[in-house]
Parts: C-alpha cells; sequence; structure tokens
C-alpha cells in the first residue's frame, strides 16, 4: 500500500531583539503573527533560544537587523537560525534589513580581514538556505553566500518621497562618491532629472575623515540631494554638503537607506547646511538621535513583498523592477 501525503506550505516569522517594531510592521503587511523564539540570556551574557511552536516543515524567516552592538545582532540571529535548523525546518531565510560589516567587503590594503565574506559564511554555516537584505554595501556581497541572496533597495520609498515633496524635475541626484554614481543615475532616470557627482577621498590611514574636492555637474542655483547607502558619523554627507553650497546650489537634503548616525553624527548634521536628511527604518532611531530635520520612511512594505515572492517561489527583482540587481 503506497501512502500519498499532499503538504501544505506553511510559514513562520521570527525576530530577534535588535529591531522588533520593525518585524511587527512586516508581519502586519504579512497578515501573520510573529512566532515567538522565547530569547533569554545567562547570567553570563550568552543567548538561548526556544521556539514557542513548532516549526518542523515550515518556511521559517528570521527577521534582525545588525544594529548596535552589531555582534550581539549577529550572534543571536545566529543562534536563532541554529535552533531552527535542529528543529526541522524546510527552509531557513536570514532577514537582514542592515547587513552588519558590509563595509569590509574587500582588501583596501595588506593585513586586512574580508569581513562581510566572513559574515555571510557564518550565517550559511548556522544553517540559513537564503539572506535577504536591504541596500547591501555593495553588489559583491550576494557572492559572499553560498546560495540565493534576495538584494532588495529602498529606492521605490526615497523616490515616492521626493515626487511628492519636489513636484517636477527642479532637483539634480548627487552621488556622495564615484561608488553611488550606478544609484544616482537610477534615480535620476526614475524621476527625471539631472545628476551629479561629487569628488571625495580620504586621507590615507585615516578613518571616518573624508575630504570633498570638486563636483562634476550643473548644480547652481538648484535644489541638490545626496543619495547613500548609509549615513555613519556622516562625514561624507556633510562635506559634500559644504561643497555643493559653496558650488551655488539653493538647497541640499541628504538620503541614505541606513540611518547608522554614530557619534558625531548628529552634531555633524545640525552643523552642516542640509534641510532635510531622509533615512528609512531599517535600523531603529533612539530617541535621543531624533532631529527637526530628520525623517523617516518605513521599508516594512518592501521587506514584507519580498518574503511573500519567496514564500510563493515567485519572483523577487519583478518587484522592484530589476533595479535591485546590482548597486
Amino acid at each position: 500500500m503506497a501512502l500519498e501525503l499532499v503538504t501544505k506550505k506553511r510559514i513562520e516569522i521570527y525576530s530577534g531583539r535588535s529591531h522588533p517594531d520593525l518585524a511587527e510592521e512586516i508581519a502586519s503587511h504579512l497578515g501573520v503573527r510573529l512566532g515567538n523564539p522565547n530569547l533569554r540570556e545567562f547570567a553570563n551574557g550568552e543567548v538561548h533560544c526556544r521556539f514557542g511552536e513548532s516549526v518542523r516543515g515550515k518556511d521559517v524567516f528570521i527577521v534582525q537587523t545588525h544594529c548596535s552592538p552589531v555582534n550581539d545582532s549577529v550572534m543571536e540571529q545566529l543562534i536563532m537560525i541554529d535552533a531552527a535548523k535542529r528543529a526541522s525546518a524546510k527552509r531557513i531565510t536570514a532577514v537582514i534589513p542592515s547587513y552588519g560589516y558590509a563595509r569590509q567587503d574587500r582588501k583596501a590594503s595588506g593585513r586586512e580581514p574580508i569581513t562581510a565574506k566572513l559574515v555571510a559564511g557564518l550565517f550559511r554555516t548556522a544553517g540559513a538556505d537564503r539572506l535577504l537584505s536591504v541596500d547591501l554595501h555593495s553588489g559583491q556581497i550576494q557572492g559572499f553566500f553560498d546560495g540565493p541572496v534576495d538584494h532588495l533597495t529602498s529606492m521605490p520609498v526615497l523616490v515616492n518621497y521626493l515626487r511628492k515633496e519636489v513636484p517636477g524635475n527642479g532637483l539634480v541626484v548627487v552621488a556622495p562618491d564615484a561608488g553611488r554614481v550606478k544609484v544616482a543615475e537610477r534615480f535620476g532616470q526614475h524621476l527625471g532629472c539631472d545628476i551629479a557627482l561629487v569628488h571625495k577621498r580620504r586621507p590615507t590611514g585615516t578613518v571616518n575623515q573624508v575630504e570633498a574636492r570638486d563636483v562634476v555637474g550643473q548644480i547652481a542655483g538648484r535644489l541638490c540631494v545626496i543619495v547613500d547607502d548609509m549615513i555613519d558619523t556622516a562625514g561624507t554627507v556633510c562635506a559634500a554638503s559644504e561643497l555643493l553650497m559653496d558650488h551655488g546650489a539653493t538647497e541640499v537634503w541628504a538620503m541614505a537607506t541606513h540611518g547608522v548616525l554614530s557619534y558625531p553624527a548628529i552634531d555633524r548634521l545640525k552643523a552642516a547646511p542640509i534641510n532635510r536628511v531622509v533615512i528609512t527604518n531599517t535600523l531603529p532611531l533612539p530617541p535621543e538621535k531624533a532631529m527637526d530635520t530628520l525623517e523617516v520612511l518605513s521599508v516594512a512594505k518592501i521587506i514584507a513583498d519580498a518574503i511573500e515572492a519567496v514564500f510563493a517561489d515567485t519572483s523577487v527583482s519583478e518587484i522592484f523592477g530589476g533595479d535591485n540587481l546590482s548597486s
């Protein structure tokens, strides 16, 4: 006698403790409830996880953005993935709105690690079948993970914001360095506006220090919008904003997906000639980092749509019209 079973796909979404508000918003868009990972710590700080329900045979999505303290965020997600793997989850997707160590994606000088690849290897070893992230620092990180990587982009959210706030094409999209030119070009194509480039350099042997040298493009008498993947200490956008104003810009806005805002970013942004700072909620924003000129847009719907596509085995790139394929 043959035994035939028709399996039904089931989804389960869990969140780490780094950014629960974003995870709740994602789950709300999907119409599901977050599972309970029962995360706790032993007296010495070791993390323990035990899922509150069976995940056997389920499609499990574990949401954790890598915010400060980054190492704790990464380790907690790895432990949750390992728990799901050992509990016989059918497929495990690590949903990482902001990927930790993304800037260490190559050897810029001798005797350095490529930590972005190390992190990808850790997730694979822990048991992740797939990674899903938003606006990686560079597209090459997709190749560091030995499995599918869904590289999402916040561009639709940022572009829609600009369309509402700046009618017509009275703006210039500015790439703060050569590495962001492709992104600026895509913004320009969607908005039907010009682009410009800031030539910058980092003094040899320094970190978090930037010198903006010159501007390529017509920016005099126009609103300039600087687009970048992240604002960390804000050295890049602040140096660029001063240079743009010196070249005749009427107003400068700064837009980025990841608002890291490490010290002294807030002080620098307040002192810089930047009229508006727009970021997304891939990272939590503590009250002490709030500013009158700072606006936070949500990418929860984008992430939820991608999770739904992965679960249904449909195309993720179609959600973005191909704009997510490289950076």
